[in-house]
């Protein structure tokens, strides 16, 4: 409201003029306020508690929000759904896409360090392959070895689907193609388990897994079962809810990530097969692990299991508490942390001693007689 002392200058300016301003179009005039100045771009009007409604505070915009326009304005207005306020809160601008990509640096390093397991494991396999009459080799079963060091190299190399703008195509394949290979490579050693379980157990006079001592059906049979039932539960997933690229504006304020949307029950029974496998694998390795042999391979298994169960049972928490890419470079680090600890653990042993230790591999030095 204009003082007193305002009005009767206008007044007597009018006067001076020569009746410029009459009384009528003094007080039609928009007085300004003598409290709080207008409030800039960026920023909303806030009143004081206890004050007149022509002093207030200038607050800015929240993230998301504008105002492009200096005037007394409560409100800010909020961006539309695919754009994002500017630094000043002045303008909408389109929201940056994002997600793990082989330009990142992120990205890279984990496309590199799968490119650098599955080298690792081809040449393991190589190793095997060249020695593989040799008694270290032969032991527990070595075509169950190539199985197992096969599955490995997948493991590694599937862990590249992840990375990369999400597709229809990759986003189809990435999850239930982690969950087969996996289950192939704890079913690989599972059966090598039961297999130094039975060659041990064979030795007894009265036993009857003198059959199985030498044959390939049970690891086979034990491969192919374990592998067939996450099989059907992909197909299941795949058959009932679709995993689709989807645009999630939510997750992270200021961006739209790029995302597969897979759901989450089956994703859950897919993990939990693997966990059940792999509890079960550790559990039978465990049993084994005191049996009489110089070069008993379910010590071996035993800690390899640890590992792997250690990592993705890490792995929940950690994938539950991140948003956006990193939800992707927390399973992708997971999924080779898991690999190279069952690559060190059951097969650096032994190439130490066919590479450098030649003098122990011998059957008497392996059995420990």
């Amino acid at each position: 409201m204009p003082t007193h002392t305002q009005s009767q200058a206008a007044m007597d300016n009018g006067h001076v003029t020569g009746g410029g301003l009459d009384q009528s179009s003094v007080f039609s005039m928009v007085p300004l306020s003598v409290c709080s100045e207008p409030c800039p771009s960026g920023y909303r009007k806030s009143s004081r508690p206890g004050e007149p409604i022509c002093c207030f505070d200038c607050v800015p915009c929240s993230m998301g929000e504008i105002t492009n326009y200096t005037a007394h304005v409560d409100d800010c207005m909020k961006c539309p759904e695919y754009l994002w306020s500017d630094s000043k809160r002045e303008k909408c601008i389109p929201k940056f896409t994002d997600f793990l990509s082989f330009e990142d640096s992120l990205g890279s390093s984990l496309a590199g360090l799968s490119l650098v397991g599955s080298f690792v494991t081809v040449s393991v396999l190589c190793i095997f392959i060249s020695f593989k009459d040799t008694p270290i080799v032969k032991a527990n079963n070595r075509e169950l070895s190539y199985v197992l060091l096969i599955s490995l190299t997948l493991c590694f190399l599937c862990s590249l689907i992840f990375i990369g703008h999400p597709m229809k195509i990759t986003c189809l394949l990435r999850q239930p193609a982690f969950g087969v290979v996996f289950s192939v490579c704890i079913s690989s050693v599972l059966a090598k388990t039961v297999i130094v379980i039975i060659a041990f157990k064979a030795t007894k006079p009265s036993s009857n897994l003198k059959m199985w001592v030498g044959s390939r059906k049970a690891p086979s049979s034990i491969v192919i079962s374990s592998s067939m039932l996450q099989i059907i539960i992909c197909i299941i997933w795949l058959s009932s809810a679709t995993p689709f690229p989807q645009n999630n504006m939510n997750s992270v304020p200021g961006k739209i990530i790029i995302e597969c949307n897979e759901g989450s029950v089956m994703f859950c029974c897919m993990l939990g097969y693997l966990g059940l496998l792999a509890g079960i694998c550790f559990v039978v390795a465990f049993l084994a692990r005191n049996l009489p042999d110089r070069f008993n391979e379910a010590k071996y298994i035993t800690f390899s299991m640890i590992v792997f169960i250690s990592v993705w049972l890490s792995f929940i928490p950690a994938y539950l508490s991140t948003k956006g890419k990193n939800i992707v470079a927390v399973e992708i680090f997971a999924i080779l942390a898991s690999t190279t600890g069952l690559i060190i653990c059951i097969f650096i042993p032994k190439c130490y001693i066919i590479l450098l230790r030649p003098d122990m591999n011998t059957r008497e030095m392996v059995t420990g007689k």
